[in-house]
């Protein structure tokens, strides 16, 4: 795994840990690696308590069930309300107090909405809530995961230290 990854993971941890909060993950084109780096650190029960890829429409609803009929008119994967209502949704469904969720197109070609390769949106829900979108410009697939997973990681760290 990525060292930045990794050691974005243990700034979470450490941080969840000291406040004794804990975190779901909802993430689509980062594939687990959000999940993996809050794992990749020892003592991860304390604060991890579960999460999900949920790369379809079929994973989101079997998953976190939300059918299509509770998404908005309007809202689409790979947005900023659509990464709030899986950051929401995991929260909500696991007791947790953070929620945090990733969705985009890795690459090396866009998704089926307009999006290019190397566009994502990340988003937290807890004692605060917030949502960016991330573009990366590139249609590495492998780096544009990283990435994803880095700014879930980043935006989770920074929420969980203020």
């Amino acid at each position: 795994m990525n060292p930045l990854l990794i050691e974005l993971g243990e700034a979470v941890g450490q941080a969840l840990k000291a406040r004794r909060e804990t975190v779901a993950v909802a993430e689509s084109s980062s594939g687990g690696l959000v999940s993996a780096a809050l794992l990749s650190v020892g003592g991860a029960s304390a604060y991890y308590l579960g999460g999900g890829v949920v790369y379809t429409a079929k994973a989101r609803f079997s998953l976190l069930e939300i059918p299509r009929e509770a998404i908005p008119a309007g809202m689409r994967s790979a947005s900023e309300p659509y990464a709030l209502l899986l950051a929401r949704t995991v929260r909500e469904r696991f007791g947790a107090t953070w929620g945090v969720s990733e969705t985009g197109a890795a690459g090396p070609t866009g998704n089926p909405y307009g999006d290019a390769a190397g566009h994502t949106c990340v988003a937290i829900s807890g004692p605060v809530e917030f949502a960016a979108t991330i573009e990366t410009a590139s249609p590495d697939r492998l780096a544009n995961m990283d990435a994803f997973a880095a700014a879930a990681l980043d935006l989770l760290k920074r929420a969980a230290a203020a």
